[in-house]
C-alpha cells in the first residue's frame, strides 16, 4: 500500500486548529473527516479515478463517495478500511510504542 505520510503533512491540523474547530460548535471528528477527503481526493486524481469507480470498487452509491469528498461523513473502520483498499492507500496509522 502506499504510504500517505506526504499527503498528510499537507492536512495536519494543529491542536489550536482543532480546538478552534470544536469550540465553533463542529464535532470533534470533522477534522478527521475533512483530512480523509483530502487524502482520498489526491489518490483519486493520482490513478484517475472517479467516484462512480471508486464507489463500484468500494461497493457503494456514487452519492456516498461524494459525501465523503465533501469532508462531512463520520465514517466507521469498516469505510475507512474499504477506502484504503480501494484506493491501495493507508489512512489508518497507529503508533505501537504506546
Amino acid at each position: 500500500m502506499r504510504n500517505t505520510s506526504k499527503i498528510i503533512k499537507g492536512t495536519t491540523l494543529s491542536a489550536k486548529n482543532v480546538t478552534a474547530t470544536v469550540e465553533q460548535g463542529e464535532k470533534p471528528w470533522f477534522v478527521h473527516s475533512k483530512m480523509v477527503a483530502n487524502i482520498m481526493y489526491s489518490r483519486m486524481k493520482e490513478q484517475g479515478i472517479t467516484q462512480k469507480e471508486l464507489a463500484e470498487k468500494m461497493n457503494c452509491t456514487q452519492q456516498y463517495i461524494s459525501k465523503i469528498l465533501k469532508g462531512r461523513e463520520n465514517l466507521s473502520l469498516e469505510a475507512l478500511c474499504k477506502i484504503e483498499l480501494a484506493l491501495g492507500i493507508r489512512i489508518l496509522q497507529f503508533d505501537s510504542n504506546n
